[in-house]
């Protein structure tokens, strides 16, 4: 991706956050997970709950958040001719074999563990770095950090140091 594009999609996310942040548009931060509990809550019929009643607001507007964040993605690939519907990606095939099954379930492990420790707590990475790296929060800088590390180590232990 050249350079100027990059710049370009920074400054619009930049431009997002003010607008989805300040209290004349939406007076919300940016986050994604507690649109899945909340599609849970109704799917299933807990509206009625205490903890889909704390969450009502927040959940139904990350919910749309998240459809459209998928739907400009899935846009964006289309037009740029990146898109490529694929069950194992080939770094996964290279290194832990052609096995759609065993994706899936390291897939779902790995997003079940992702959304677990999201609502453990109370935000996930969008709202944490992008909302809070944003606003120059101390508490999200260092979270920042600890996900690079976390990641680098998960990614050498999962893919091999040799990667």
């Amino acid at each position: 991706m050249k350079l100027s594009l990059k710049i370009g999609i920074g400054a619009l996310i930049g431009l997002m956050n003010v607008a989805v942040t300040s209290i004349y548009f939406a007076d919300r931060p940016i986050g994604a997970s507690t649109s899945y509990p909340y599609a849970a809550g109704q799917l299933f019929g807990l509206q009625s709950s205490t903890y889909f009643r704390q969450i009502d607001v927040a959940g139904s507007w990350e919910f749309w958040f998240l459809v459209g964040t998928f739907l400009g993605a899935f846009v964006g690939a289309l037009l740029f001719g990146h898109f490529k519907l694929s069950v194992v990606p080939s770094l996964w095939a290279n290194l832990k074999g052609p096995s759609a099954s065993k994706r899936l379930v390291w897939a779902f492990i790995g997003g079940f563990l992702l959304i677990l420790g999201a609502r453990l707590a109370d935000g996930c990475t969008s709202g944490h770095i992008l909302s809070g790296g944003m606003e120059l929060a101390v508490s999200s800088l260092v979270f920042a950090v600890f996900v690079m590390i976390s990641a680098v180590v998960t990614a050498r232990y999962f893919y091999g140091a040799s990667q």
